[in-house]
This record gives C-alpha cells, sequence and structure tokens, in this order.
C-alpha cells in the first residue's frame, strides 16, 4: 500500500514525534560476567546450585550487556540493598530513586531538545513516567528545574505504571498536542532498577527473572502536531493509540511496593497470553487503514523477555527481520521497561538512515508499537514513517 510521505498542513492536524534523546548511566555490566558479579556483591557465593541456576537464566537472556546505575562501590556502602529481604532498605532505594531518576530523564530530555532545536520555552507540557520514588513534589516538577522550563508549564506525572507506559505517554502526548493548539510536548521515561535490586533465595523464581534482565536507562520524546516546515522534521506520526486489559490475565504481571523494595511476581503464560490476544489488537488498530498483511508493517514491542517477542513472532509468523530494532535494543540494554520501545524506535530511524531506506520504519509506510506491562495491560500505537531525506 502506497503511501505519501509528505505532510499535509491543510488536513487535521495529526500528532507526530519530533526529536528522540536516549541516556544511560556510565556503568555496563556484560552479561557473561554478572552472575560471578552479582553473587559476589550479594555475598552468595558459596551457594552454588543457585549460581548455576542463575546462569542458565542470563545465558538464555539474549542479552549482551545492561546499564546500572548502582555500582559495586555504591552498593558495599548500602549493604541493606544485597540482601534478598532487608527489612529496612526502603528508604535507601527510595532516596536514589528521588535523586537519579530525574537526573537521568533530564539528560535523555537535553538530547531530544537539542535534536529539536526550538526554544525550551516552545515546551508547552511535560509527561514524565517512572517506576519508582514518588516524592511530593514529584520528578516532573525536578526536571522543570534542573532543565529551566517556565514554572507554567503544563505537568503530567505518571508513577508506578511499570512496562507498558512507553505506549501510554504516546497515547497522551497524542491527546495533548492535537488538543492544545501550538502544543509541544515532552515525554520523558526514567527507569532505574535500584527499586528492586536485590540478593536472591532458593524458591522466588520471579526475583531470579527480574535480577537477570533489567537495566536502566531513559528516553525522551518530544511530540507535536503540525510540524513547522523547514523548521521541525516529523520522523513518526502517531496515527492511533489504544489501551486494553487483556481477557483472562488477572494476577499475570504484578509489583507490590514493601519495606523491601518493589518486588514482582509474574506467571509463565504471559508469553502465550500476549500471543493469544495480539491479533485481535492488531485487526482492530489496522483494518480501517486496510491492513491485513502483517508482514508490511515495521515493528515496535517493549522486549519483556525474549520468549515474548518468540511467540508474538511465531503466532503472526512474521519474518525475523521484523524483530531487528526490538532484539537490539534488548540485547545491548536489557529491559529497561517503559524506557524500552522509545530506544527502539531511536534505533529504527537512525539505522533507517544509515541503511539509505526510504522511510524512517526500515523502508515501510506503517507500523506498530506495542507496550506489555502490569494487568495484563496492552498499549498499541500505530505510527506511519516519515521520509529519510527529511531526517536532519
Amino acid at each position: 500500500m502506497a503511501i505519501s510521505n509528505e505532510v499535509d498542513y491543510e488536513k487535521a492536524p495529526t500528532a507526530a514525534v519530533l526529536a528522540i534523546g536516549t541516556a544511560n548511566p556510565p556503568n555496563v555490566v556484560e552479561q557473561s560476567t554478572y552472575p560471578d558479579y552479582f553473587f559476589r556483591v550479594t555475598n552468595n557465593e558459596h551457594k552454588h546450585e543457585l549460581k548455576e541456576k542463575f546462569k542458565r537464566i542470563c545465558e538464555k537472556s539474549m542479552i549482551r550487556k545492561r546499564h546500572m546505575f548502582l555500582t559495586e562501590e555504591i552498593l558495599k556502602e548500602n549493604s541493606n540493598l544485597c540482601s534478598f529481604k532487608e527489612e529496612n532498605s526502603l528508604d535507601t532505594r527510595h532516596d536514589i530513586m528521588v535523586e537519579e531518576v530525574p537526573k537521568l530523564g533530564a539528560k535523555a530530555a537535553i538530547k531530544a531538545l537539542e535534536e529539536w532545536g526550538r526554544p525550551r520555552s516552545e515546551i508547552t507540557h511535560v509527561i514524565f513516567s517512572a517506576i519508582g520514588g514518588p516524592d511530593l513534589p514529584g520528578a516532573d516538577y525536578r526536571l522543570i528545574k534542573l532543565l529551566g522550563f517556565s514554572p507554567s508549564t503544563k505537568r503530567v506525572m505518571l508513577y508506578g505504571l511499570g512496562c507498558f507506559a512507553g505506549g501510554s505517554v504516546l497515547r497522551i502526548a497524542k491527546d495533548l498536542a492535537e488538543n492544545n493548539e501550538n502544543a509541544r510536548v515532552l515525554i520523558v521515561c526514567s527507569e532505574i532498577n535500584a527499586v528492586f535490586f536485590r540478593g536472591l533465595d532458593d524458591v522466588h523464581f520471579d526475583n531470579f527473572v527480574c535480577q537477570a534482565i533489567f537495566g536502566d536507562g531513559a528516553a525522551a520524546v518530544i511530540v507535536g502536531a503540525n510540524p513547522i516546515p523547514g523548521i521541525e522534521t516529523p520522523i513518526f506520526e502517531l496515527v492511533s493509540t489504544d489501551q486494553s486489559i487483556l481477557p483472562d490475565s488477572e494476577g499475570a504481571i504484578e509489583g507490590y511496593l514493601r519495606e523491601v523494595g518493589l518486588v514482582f511476581h509474574s506467571i509463565s503464560q504471559v508469553p502465550n497470553i500476549i500471543a493469544k490476544n495480539i491479533e485481535n489488537s492488531l485487526v482492530k488498530a489496522f483494518k480501517p487503514l486496510g491492513i491485513s498483511d502483517w508482514n508490511s508493517l515495521f515493528w515496535i514491542v517493549h522486549p519483556g523477555g525474549r520468549a515474548i517477542l518468540d511467540r508474538v513472532e511465531e503466532k503472526l509468523e512474521l519474518k525475523p527481520e521484523k524483530m531487528r530494532a526490538t532484539r537490539h535494543v534488548l540485547s545491548e540494554y536489557g529491559n529497561m521497561s517503559s524506557v524500552c520501545v522509545l530506544f527502539i524506535m531511536d534505533e529504527m530511524r537512525k539505522h533507517s538512515v544509515k541503511q539509505g531506506q526510504s522511510t524512517t520504519g526500515e523502508g515501510l509506510d506503517y507500523g506498530v508499537l506495542y507496550g506489555f506491562g502490569p494487568g495484563l495491560t496492552m498499549e498499541t500505537v500505530v505510527l506511519r514513517a516519515f521520509s529519510c531525506n527529511d531526517q536532519k
């Protein structure tokens, strides 16, 4: 289906992504050596069978490396983070999150603002999403101060949404941009795993997976409708959005904030539940566009884990290259929760330009972005790519 990449400035305004910025803590951990490191810093080197089990999980994760704010030095200074169930660790975790989440978010935001190239005073709205660190005022307020934004900048703060929030922020930004004249919305997702880092015990498999796959990162996106010709360069149009709680999924993914920090619970059927429901969401999203060939789309999928990507790929009979950008981000950064889909969006547009493809969607016109997380909640965003020739 041939779609023009020209921006029609006469039609009703549709929101578009105008800039993307990403950031990670400088501390990098290699997945191949992480089990040795992890068992050393958590004082569990004597638990040989447990370590072998953890090694197998890390090896199967398809993750090469991750970025983490928590260094060995920080963990030595805060040893209460290293046990499995240290009852007095929440204050320590919370203090780290309150300070570091907005700082990391600001680094990503500065990159997005630099790419956008417009005065910061033209940002009208800020949406900030993070799993942890809720103080009053929150990370959105701290970001305003760090970036020197106007005190009249309108703010939306989202805490505790989890992995599907990368889709949620795009949905909210689309509404704000299309219904407020000249609005320019800065989205910031910032995630640091200090809120749930802990040692292992013999039975809680959820914690095994959690410690093996999560990484830290932040991403920022600027969204606006009616891009200014010659001044703003649209990357992806936000065509439509949808959110749904998947049927028969209660209790599939949950998180509990307790004295020991954030404790995750998930069931092994999560990949199957997602795969069972994903085609219905595609039909709902793309039937109005006359699209039914899922291989004709570009794909941005939250990499909640290798099994989810494998099951979706199998269920929809997707060609292996459809998950290239997603699997690349999983390999290089791990699961960064809400941040991942925005990293994948950035990876896709940069790779498309580098390869000389016709559009930012790896040469394709339409694509889909999926966020999955607690609930089990699914966010669906239909994207339209723009010409690579227009990219800065």
